[in-house]
């Protein structure tokens, strides 16, 4: 059993630990929790303690198999409450990610396999993430950004980096949503920019909105 603040400790170094692929900084994981690295080192001592992480000077923390576990079960949690809120509560994709960061810290692993069971095993939430099993398995699908797409090239678009609802409510606007086709039409090289082609319309978008969509193609 953990703590609210330190199941958001795991967290926070699991999706950090995904993107970096190393050891991470407690500067990095001051800034993903918005808090000071002081207080990032004594939680980093505590959780060390419960042998849920390692810390190793100039190489950062990296967690252990049990704080894995611990982790992924966290985000098996918040992304199965995304799918039930957007799937039964007609919540939408930019509504839930707040309500399930409450909902996520429940402790009842019978509730929780009784809503993965409900909902029919999902294996993506609303966002195109994946949505680990109870033993922390989950599906890998190939993806890459869309402002890695050379002109001409066509994707489908599988999910988001950035889940704010900001970042959502801009993609509701120009309607960019998952498994929607995108094709590159033009890039400009003094800022990044793109234009694209999608529901049969032609629209700009800025490097910093295609650096946040994930395509397969």
């Amino acid at each position: 059993m953990f703590t609210l603040s330190e199941e958001n400790y795991l967290k926070a170094i699991y999706h950090l630990e995904n993107i970096s692929g190393k050891g991470i900084s407690t500067n990095a994981i001051a800034k993903k929790l918005d808090t000071k690295a002081s207080s990032v080192t004594d939680m980093i001592k505590k959780l060390a303690e419960k042998e849920l992480l390692i810390y190793k000077k100039y190489q950062g923390v990296t967690l252990t198999n049990i704080g894995k576990k611990a982790a992924t079960g966290i985000v098996r949690k918040h992304r199965l409450w995304e799918v039930f809120l957007v799937d039964k509560l007609n919540f939408s994709w930019d509504e839930v990610h707040d309500v399930a960061e409450q909902l996520e810290h429940i402790k009842s692993s019978k509730l929780i396999n009784e809503l993965d069971l409900f909902l029919g095993y999902p294996k993506m939430d609303p966002h195109g993430d994946p949505i680990p099993d109870k033993e922390g398995n989950f599906q890998k699908i190939e993806k890459r950004l869309l402002s890695s797409l050379e002109v001409n090239q066509f994707g489908i678009c599988v999910g988001v980096n950035d889940s704010s609802s900001e970042f959502l409510k801009y993609l509701d606007k120009y309607k960019i949503s998952l498994g929607q086709p995108i094709k590159v039409l033009s890039k400009e090289p003094f800022d990044e920019s793109i234009r694209i082609l999608i529901n049969n319309k032609e629209i700009s978008i800025s490097h910093k909105i295609s650096n946040n969509i994930y395509i397969q193609s």
